[in-house]
């Protein structure tokens, strides 16, 4: 018997470990640097302003959502019903580049974040839609491949009968 594929996908693009000392490092240099640079300035004022700031900077960034639920694919804000879904194609680091490089098309929508090497290429048949694919970073895509064309299957084979 085979295993069914789970109908539900959900991941969180967050950052990496080694981005947050690099950005506390950075708020330090720059406050050391006003330090020197202007000696009548408060010692704690560019602390108090430059670490919190390069914190501030870095949270947004590790709030992506990448999710499978509901019959759509919902990536950030973005919601594609998993009817309109063709085919999906799990991307190695060679892939993702290769789907994003010189000759990417330039009506596709792509999230993609540098520090994931891996993605999935979700290729659409809307008709009514000029955009032909969807390309996600993922740090999971044969998983997140597998959910997609099961769910997309089901859904289209629901619309046939």
């Amino acid at each position: 018997m085979t295993p069914t594929p789970p109908e539900t996908f959900e991941e969180r693009l967050g950052l990496p470990w080694w981005a947050w000392p690099a950005a506390l490092l950075t708020g330090a240099v720059v406050a050391v640097e006003l330090s020197l640079g202007l000696p009548d300035l408060p010692g704690w004022a560019p602390w108090a302003v430059f670490l919190p700031l390069a914190v501030l900077l870095l949270l947004p960034l590790g709030r992506l959502r990448v999710a499978v639920r509901d019959g759509e694919l919902l990536v950030d804000d973005a919601r594609l019903p998993v009817s309109a879904i063709a085919d999906v194609v799990a991307l190695d680091a060679a892939g993702k580049r290769e789907a994003l490089g010189v000759g990417a098309h330039p009506l596709a929508f792509v999230v993609q974040r540098p520090w994931i090497g891996t993605a999935v290429q979700v290729l659409l048949d809307d008709p009514a839609d000029p955009t032909p694919f969807w390309v996600v970073s993922t740090r999971r895509p044969v998983e997140l491949a597998t959910t997609l064309l099961a769910v997309s299957r089901r859904a289209r084979a629901g619309q046939a009968s």
